[in-house]
Protein backbone atom coordinates (compact mmCIF):
# COMPACT_ATOMS: atom_id res chain seq x y z
CA UNK A 1 0.00 0.00 0.00
CA UNK A 2 1.35 3.20 -0.84
CA UNK A 3 0.76 6.75 0.54
CA UNK A 4 2.12 9.54 -2.55
CA UNK A 5 4.23 11.93 -0.53
CA UNK A 6 3.29 15.77 -1.24
CA UNK A 7 5.45 18.74 -0.97
CA UNK A 8 5.09 19.50 2.71
CA UNK A 9 3.98 15.81 3.76
CA UNK A 10 5.77 12.50 3.87
CA UNK A 11 4.45 9.35 2.62
CA UNK A 12 4.76 5.56 3.27
CA UNK A 13 5.04 2.42 1.78
CA UNK A 14 3.80 -0.78 3.41
CA UNK A 15 4.39 -3.81 2.59
CA UNK A 16 2.71 -6.79 4.18
CA UNK A 17 3.59 -10.81 4.16
CA UNK A 18 1.35 -13.29 4.14
CA UNK A 19 2.46 -14.35 7.69
CA UNK A 20 0.71 -11.01 8.93
CA UNK A 21 4.60 -9.10 9.32
CA UNK A 22 4.48 -5.46 8.19
CA UNK A 23 7.51 -3.52 6.29
CA UNK A 24 7.20 0.40 6.16
CA UNK A 25 9.25 2.56 4.46
CA UNK A 26 9.05 6.62 4.60
CA UNK A 27 8.60 8.47 1.40
CA UNK A 28 10.61 11.51 1.96
CA UNK A 29 8.19 15.11 0.92
CA UNK A 30 8.81 16.10 -2.14
CA UNK A 31 9.69 19.74 -1.04
CA UNK A 32 7.91 22.91 -3.04
CA UNK A 33 9.08 23.73 -6.38
CA UNK A 34 8.49 27.23 -7.38
CA UNK A 35 8.50 28.33 -11.04
CA UNK A 36 7.58 32.45 -11.42
CA UNK A 37 5.38 31.55 -8.01
CA UNK A 38 3.52 28.54 -9.00
CA UNK A 39 4.37 25.41 -7.52
CA UNK A 40 4.97 22.99 -10.12
CA UNK A 41 3.73 20.08 -8.03
CA UNK A 42 1.13 21.25 -6.32
CA UNK A 43 -1.38 24.20 -6.00
CA UNK A 44 0.98 26.38 -3.89
CA UNK A 45 0.95 29.98 -4.99
CA UNK A 46 3.76 32.84 -3.91
CA UNK A 47 2.52 35.85 -2.64
CA UNK A 48 5.22 38.69 -4.18
CA UNK A 49 5.91 41.63 -2.15
CA UNK A 50 4.26 43.98 -5.22
CA UNK A 51 0.37 44.02 -5.90
CA UNK A 52 1.44 44.26 -9.44
CA UNK A 53 3.23 41.12 -9.30
CA UNK A 54 1.47 38.06 -9.70
CA UNK A 55 2.36 34.62 -9.36
CA UNK A 56 2.29 32.83 -13.09
CA UNK A 57 3.68 35.98 -15.05
CA UNK A 58 6.44 35.75 -16.67
CA UNK A 59 8.61 38.23 -14.59
CA UNK A 60 7.73 37.05 -11.13
CA UNK A 61 11.14 35.27 -10.33
CA UNK A 62 12.93 37.85 -11.83
CA UNK A 63 11.39 40.78 -9.99
CA UNK A 64 11.98 39.29 -6.92
CA UNK A 65 15.24 38.12 -7.79
CA UNK A 66 16.70 41.75 -8.78
CA UNK A 67 14.87 42.84 -5.38
CA UNK A 68 16.35 40.62 -3.56
CA UNK A 69 20.11 41.31 -5.22
CA UNK A 70 19.16 45.32 -4.46
CA UNK A 71 19.53 45.85 -8.37
CA UNK A 72 15.97 46.99 -8.26
CA UNK A 73 13.51 48.51 -5.97
CA UNK A 74 9.73 49.09 -6.68
CA UNK A 75 7.99 52.26 -8.04
CA UNK A 76 6.63 52.75 -4.97
CA UNK A 77 6.55 50.11 -1.56
CA UNK A 78 3.38 48.22 -3.23
CA UNK A 79 4.15 48.30 -7.00
CA UNK A 80 6.75 47.58 -9.02
CA UNK A 81 5.27 49.12 -12.43
CA UNK A 82 6.15 46.47 -14.73
CA UNK A 83 5.29 48.53 -17.53
CA UNK A 84 7.17 51.27 -16.82
CA UNK A 85 9.61 51.76 -19.73
CA UNK A 86 13.20 51.73 -18.96
CA UNK A 87 15.63 54.34 -19.97
CA UNK A 88 19.24 54.25 -20.71
CA UNK A 89 20.49 55.63 -17.11
CA UNK A 90 18.60 52.99 -15.52
CA UNK A 91 19.44 50.22 -17.57
CA UNK A 92 23.05 51.10 -17.09
CA UNK A 93 22.04 51.13 -13.47
CA UNK A 94 20.91 47.50 -12.93
CA UNK A 95 23.81 46.79 -15.20
CA UNK A 96 26.18 48.10 -12.95
CA UNK A 97 24.64 46.91 -9.55
CA UNK A 98 24.35 43.52 -11.17
CA UNK A 99 27.89 43.39 -11.72
CA UNK A 100 28.18 44.58 -8.09
CA UNK A 101 28.56 48.33 -8.25
CA UNK A 102 31.94 48.37 -9.09
CA UNK A 103 34.02 51.19 -8.72
CA UNK A 104 34.81 53.31 -12.15
CA UNK A 105 38.80 54.29 -12.57
CA UNK A 106 38.32 57.21 -14.53
CA UNK A 107 37.54 60.43 -13.08
CA UNK A 108 36.88 61.67 -16.30
CA UNK A 109 33.20 62.52 -17.42
CA UNK A 110 32.57 63.55 -20.23
CA UNK A 111 28.96 63.83 -20.26
CA UNK A 112 27.11 67.36 -19.62
CA UNK A 113 23.60 65.69 -18.42
CA UNK A 114 25.54 63.18 -16.32
CA UNK A 115 26.46 65.07 -12.75
CA UNK A 116 28.13 63.47 -9.69
CA UNK A 117 25.08 62.65 -7.37
CA UNK A 118 22.67 61.46 -9.71
CA UNK A 119 22.12 57.75 -9.24
CA UNK A 120 23.50 56.85 -12.35
CA UNK A 121 26.75 59.13 -11.86
CA UNK A 122 28.91 55.90 -11.03
CA UNK A 123 27.20 53.46 -13.51
CA UNK A 124 27.24 55.40 -16.58
CA UNK A 125 31.26 56.21 -15.76
CA UNK A 126 31.70 52.44 -15.64
CA UNK A 127 29.43 51.68 -18.86
CA UNK A 128 31.60 54.12 -20.97
CA UNK A 129 34.67 53.34 -20.04
CA UNK A 130 34.12 49.21 -20.07
CA UNK A 131 32.31 50.06 -23.64
CA UNK A 132 29.51 48.62 -22.51
CA UNK A 133 27.45 52.01 -24.29
CA UNK A 134 28.96 55.50 -25.18
CA UNK A 135 26.90 58.66 -25.17
CA UNK A 136 24.86 59.46 -28.15
CA UNK A 137 27.55 62.25 -28.95
CA UNK A 138 31.18 63.18 -27.31
CA UNK A 139 29.50 65.15 -24.65
CA UNK A 140 25.88 63.89 -24.07
CA UNK A 141 25.01 60.49 -22.88
CA UNK A 142 20.94 61.04 -22.81
CA UNK A 143 20.09 59.54 -19.22
CA UNK A 144 16.36 59.58 -19.70
CA UNK A 145 16.16 58.46 -23.74
CA UNK A 146 13.98 55.47 -23.83
CA UNK A 147 15.70 51.94 -24.29
CA UNK A 148 14.43 49.84 -27.20
CA UNK A 149 15.16 45.86 -27.57
CA UNK A 150 18.02 46.22 -29.24
CA UNK A 151 20.02 48.31 -27.08
CA UNK A 152 19.22 46.37 -24.15
CA UNK A 153 20.43 43.46 -25.54
CA UNK A 154 23.64 44.91 -26.31
CA UNK A 155 24.56 46.74 -23.21
CA UNK A 156 23.48 43.13 -21.95
CA UNK A 157 25.86 41.16 -24.43
CA UNK A 158 28.57 43.52 -24.37
CA UNK A 159 28.78 43.11 -20.37
CA UNK A 160 29.09 39.53 -20.75
CA UNK A 161 32.18 40.44 -23.09
CA UNK A 162 30.74 40.33 -26.31
CA UNK A 163 30.78 36.58 -26.48
CA UNK A 164 30.66 34.72 -29.97
CA UNK A 165 27.24 33.44 -31.15
CA UNK A 166 26.59 30.63 -35.11
CA UNK A 167 23.16 31.05 -33.88
CA UNK A 168 21.32 31.73 -37.05
CA UNK A 169 18.77 35.01 -36.76
CA UNK A 170 16.24 34.62 -39.48
CA UNK A 171 14.54 37.88 -38.18
CA UNK A 172 13.41 40.26 -40.82
CA UNK A 173 14.41 43.18 -38.86
CA UNK A 174 17.79 42.05 -37.94
CA UNK A 175 20.14 42.67 -40.58
CA UNK A 176 24.09 41.58 -40.74
CA UNK A 177 26.15 43.91 -39.74
CA UNK A 178 24.51 45.94 -37.09
CA UNK A 179 25.49 46.83 -34.05
CA UNK A 180 23.24 44.57 -32.28
CA UNK A 181 23.32 41.62 -34.65
CA UNK A 182 25.45 39.29 -32.90
CA UNK A 183 24.07 40.27 -29.11
CA UNK A 184 20.30 39.48 -30.32
CA UNK A 185 21.70 35.96 -31.97
CA UNK A 186 23.30 35.43 -28.45
CA UNK A 187 20.24 36.62 -26.76
CA UNK A 188 18.00 34.10 -28.85
CA UNK A 189 20.39 31.23 -28.05
CA UNK A 190 20.67 31.85 -24.76
CA UNK A 191 17.21 31.70 -24.23
CA UNK A 192 17.43 35.16 -22.93
CA UNK A 193 14.88 36.82 -25.03
CA UNK A 194 13.02 35.46 -28.67
CA UNK A 195 11.11 38.07 -31.09
CA UNK A 196 7.99 39.45 -30.86
CA UNK A 197 7.05 37.20 -33.69
CA UNK A 198 7.96 33.94 -35.62
CA UNK A 199 9.73 37.08 -38.19
CA UNK A 200 10.43 40.06 -36.14
CA UNK A 201 12.94 40.67 -33.21
CA UNK A 202 11.37 44.20 -32.50
CA UNK A 203 14.51 45.87 -32.64
CA UNK A 204 12.86 49.44 -31.76
CA UNK A 205 10.43 48.50 -29.32
CA UNK A 206 10.54 50.19 -26.10
CA UNK A 207 12.00 47.70 -23.12
CA UNK A 208 9.59 47.94 -19.93
CA UNK A 209 11.07 46.82 -16.40
CA UNK A 210 9.72 43.53 -16.53
CA UNK A 211 10.89 42.73 -19.58
CA UNK A 212 14.89 44.65 -18.06
CA UNK A 213 14.78 42.57 -15.55
CA UNK A 214 13.63 39.54 -17.12
CA UNK A 215 16.70 39.52 -19.42
CA UNK A 216 19.10 40.37 -16.77
CA UNK A 217 18.05 37.48 -14.89
CA UNK A 218 18.39 35.08 -17.39
CA UNK A 219 21.70 36.41 -18.25
CA UNK A 220 23.01 35.78 -15.28
CA UNK A 221 21.95 32.52 -14.61
CA UNK A 222 24.52 31.74 -17.92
Amino acid sequence: TTKEATCTEDGSKERVCECGEKETAVIPALGHNFENGDCKNCDEVLTSRFEDVKAGLFYFDPVEWAVEKGITTGATDTTFNPDGQCTRAEVVTFLWRAAGKPEPTTTVNPFTDVKEGDFFYKAVLWANENNITNGVSATAFAPLTKCNRAQVVTFLWRAQNEPASDAEVTFTDVKDGQFYTTAVAWAVEHNITNGISATEFGVDGICNRAQVVTFLYRSQAE
